[in-house]
């Protein structure tokens, strides 16, 4: 499962003025209808509810929202970058300028489980977030998380160079 397959250039925003975290999640609730036969209504209610469970902020100025949607027929992503920080209750107690939502159908448990790792893999390079956060257009969002991690050669003794 790739996080990627299921966003589009048209499905990235960058420097939205959204000042709280009600905000965000309408911002996103609104470009995920875009894509979708489903009301933005709708979707910001069940982002809503997913957050009461626990806040989807991850610390280091990142946030998945996330959860499942009965009659959605496929996966759906959206990024959102927003011009500053949004207190999202992250662990870190550190504002969130960078979002990547995601919607999956309602039965699909282990696709939705499978997503999030794949997120999770590509956010957890320090580099790959410094140049999330500079990118200048959806393009270079989309390549900038497209592109896979270098593979480390070892050498002779097993040592990583």
């Amino acid at each position: 499962m790739d996080f990627c397959s299921y966003l589009s250039a048209d499905a990235v925003r960058l420097g939205a003025s959204a000042h709280s975290k009600k905000k965000v999640l309408e911002t996103l609730a609104g470009m995920l209808a875009a894509h979708c036969d489903l009301h933005a209504q709708a979707l910001l209610r069940q982002l809503l509810e997913r957050e009461k469970l626990g806040s989807t902020g991850l610390g280091g100025g990142i946030a998945v929202p996330h959860c499942r949607v009965a009659g959605l027929s496929r996966p759906l992503a959206c990024v959102l970058r927003t011009g500053s920080g949004v207190d999202y209750d992250a662990p870190d107690d550190e504002p969130v300028s960078l979002f990547f939502a995601l919607l999956v159908p309602e039965d699909a448990d282990d696709e939705h489980l499978q997503l999030l790792g794949d997120l999770a893999r590509r956010l957890n390079d320090p580099e790959r977030v410094k140049r999330l956060e500079c990118a200048a257009d959806a393009d270079e969002i989309i390549a900038v998380l497209h592109k896979q991690p270098a593979e480390q050669t070892v050498g002779a003794g097993g040592e990583s160079r």
